[in-house]
């Protein structure tokens, strides 16, 4: 069963790049990095033998946890995408859950990147080992380690997997993704406050509790050695035959469990501001804007990353070597407005195969202006209190509650700069966004330049077009913040003619470019 999987797992991976350049080169370009990885972790690993003894077995009591801890969420994330990290689309062979746990274990293994993991920890032996009993005991240690990772890793997958399949679920694991890189940046913006604490402390500190779980206790045991090291051993596997066991219970319960995430509630519900919203063509695109901000994970996750990412850099910048002045506010509250304008760079891709309807519909420039209007206007009923939320909320951590008003109100101006390159960059490089349970998904299949071109040229665009109200602002002249906002409602309008234009004259393209199969 197990020689099964392997086999099943790379016929997948060579059916799936047969005939297709494209995915061949990006295989190709996976495969190095996985290549480069293994050879650069090996190296780090065994360069722990020219530390301190005491630092050495720190800092690889810390990296084991930290990988484990990269095993478990990296399958989350790609969550989707990986179509074998779910045991649902298994659940209809014939295989007990022993079965199917050993063949899906062996699955997981097969592949550059579990086999790159493999090799950079092997570097641990190299670099934690002291002695004859220390490698005897390393080879093992590794190999428990290894699959530790890889067991702790579909435990956790298998066991949510259902929540993962449905909307809330994919809404939370986005949240906590973000969450999880706001944690990788606390240690700068702790030392943006002053805080001051000695490294080996602080590691020593951390590896003396690590030590205790069972990644900490496979480093510890590559370095003590010994009776010390076996029984350190002993424990780790007592752990990953803990987890394998939970995981055939999990993996039991979901393969008979029913899928409910395609079950929908039985009703349509209005919108809440359908009594508020402009009649007409463009109220009806309104509505349906704001209802995919709603529903569509990919949405929220660009809302929720633009707080975030205020919020840290709004503490980050407050040491003695941050901006001072109202800079402190405005570029925090700007950057958020070119965050939530990047949203409008691809605006036909979240329709996919059903823009034919709209393009159907399109007799002129104007309709695709039109259009263009609805979709700014949704963006803007949530964009404009939100920068307004920020902007406020910066200038009070400044101390100073009077910047809040050229903030925000520079903050609205880059928000229709944004708007306006994103119409034009939406009909220039239109892509597929994948149907896919992931708020992380880019481009279909060999349109990964398409996406990178156009949130880089509406990010660049948008900078370049807000230049002549952002600069007089870093020279301290505040007062221009009130030009702001009428310049950037002419960028918004300028942005839809041009892209009205453009878009009525390239609406077969546009259609095709976002209806790709994924």
């Amino acid at each position: 069963m197990v020689g099964l999987f392997v086999r099943l797992k790379l016929r997948l991976i060579r059916g799936n790049l047969h005939g297709d350049t494209v995915k061949q080169i990006g295989f190709a370009f996976t495969t190095l990095a996985a290549l480069g990885c293994a050879v650069g972790g090996f190296a780090l690993f065994a360069l722990l033998r020219l530390a301190v003894p005491g630092v050495a077995g720190d800092l690889g009591i810390v990296a084991f946890t930290v990988f484990t801890i990269g095993w478990i969420l990296v399958p989350l994330l790609a969550f989707g995408l990986d179509e074998t990290l779910d045991p649902s689309r298994l659940a209809l062979f014939p295989l007990t859950t022993r079965q199917m746990a050993a063949g899906l274990f062996a699955a997981s293994v097969a592949g550059p990147w579990p086999l790159a993991s493999l090799v950079a920890l092997s570097g641990a032996v190299v670099g934690l080992a002291s002695g004859p009993s220390g490698v005897l005991i390393g080879v093992p240690a590794v190999l428990l380690q290894f699959a530790l990772c890889v067991v702790a890793s579909r435990a956790v997958t298998t066991a949510l997997s259902a929540s993962l399949r449905s909307r809330r679920g994919r809404d939370v694991l986005a949240v906590a993704a973000v969450l999880v890189i706001l944690l990788f940046q606390l240690p700068g913006m702790l030392a943006s406050q002053g805080f001051s604490g000695d490294p080996r402390v602080l590691l020593d500190s951390a590896a003396s509790v690590l030590r205790w779980a069972p990644p900490g206790m496979a480093a510890h045991a590559i370095e003590a050695g010994g009776l010390v090291g076996l029984g350190e051993l002993v424990v780790v596997a007592a752990a990953v035959a803990v987890l394998g066991w939970l995981w055939i219970i999990a993996l039991r319960r979901a393969l008979v469990t029913p899928d409910s995430s395609n079950q929908s509630g039985g009703s349509v519900r209005r919108s809440r501001l359908g009594g508020l919203l402009p009649g007409g063509v463009i109220g009806a695109v309104v509505a349906k804007e704001l209802k995919y901000a709603r529903r569509e994970p990919r949405g929220r996750i660009s809302w929720f990353l633009a707080v975030v990412v205020t919020g840290v850099l709004t503490f980050s910048l407050r040491g003695p070597d941050g901006l001072t002045g109202p800079a402190f506010v405005i570029g925090p509250a700007c950057l958020a407005a070119t965050m939530i304008g990047i949203q409008a760079a691809n605006s036909f891709g979240i329709d996919g195969r059903s823009l034919w309807m709209n393009a159907v519909a399109f007799s002129s420039e104007r309709d695709v202006r039109t259009d263009f209007a609805g979709r700014q206007l949704a963006i803007a009923i949530i964009a404009v209190p939100l920068l307004l939320v920020l902007s406020v909320g910066a200038s009070l951590v400044a101390g100073e509650p009077a910047w809040a008003v050229p903030a925000v109100l520079s903050a609205w101006g880059v928000l229709g700069v944004g708007l306006g390159v994103g119409a034009v960059t939406s009909v220039i490089l239109p892509y597929t966004l994948p149907d896919r349970l992931n708020a992380f998904t880019g481009a279909a299949p060999g349109q990964g330049g398409e996406a990178f071109l156009g949130s880089l040229g509406a990010m660049l665009g948008t900078s370049m077009v807000a230049l002549p109200v952002f600069v007089p602002l870093i020279f301290g002249a505040t007062w221009a913040s009130v030009l702001a906002v009428p310049y950037g409602l002419l960028a918004a309008w300028g942005g839809r003619r041009l892209g009205g234009m453009i878009g009525h004259n390239r609406l077969p393209e546009i259609v095709a470019a976002v209806s790709r199969p994924t």
